[in-house]
């Protein structure tokens, strides 16, 4: 069955770091984009960052201002979001995605894990 595990979140004050990871299994992980994408309290869900199959391109919202950096190891399977300069507004639920673009549409969802920026 496909799974998307999310680790690496937790309690972190204004200005720490965290660094989430998300570990794939039960389809193709090189073949797909994939994504970071978080949902706070009573906000909708909204992209993070996203990098294609191979890992060559990345793109991130613009409330990031180059303080995440996503990243891909095909060989474990598994897709990093490595949070800098953390703020309160960063707190949410954190979700992976997966994505496949090719005759068929395929999305796989994680389910989530808690980031909690807060002194």
């Amino acid at each position: 069955q496909v799974q998307l595990v999310e680790s690496g979140g937790g309690l972190v004050q204004p200005g720490g770091s965290l660094r989430l990871s998300c570990a794939a299994s039960g389809f193709t992980f090189s073949s797909y984009a994939m994504s970071w994408y978080r949902q706070g309290p009573g906000k909708e869900r909204e992209l993070v960052a996203a990098i294609t199959s191979a890992g060559g391109i990345t793109n991130y919202a613009g409330f990031v201002k180059g303080r995440f950096t996503i990243s891909r190891d095909n060989a474990k399977n598994t897709v990093y979001l490595q949070m800098n300069s953390l703020k309160p507004e960063d707190t949410a639920v954190y979700y992976c995605n997966a994505k496949y673009s090719g005759a068929l549409v395929k999305r796989y969802w994680g389910q989530g894990t808690q980031v909690t920026v807060s002194s």
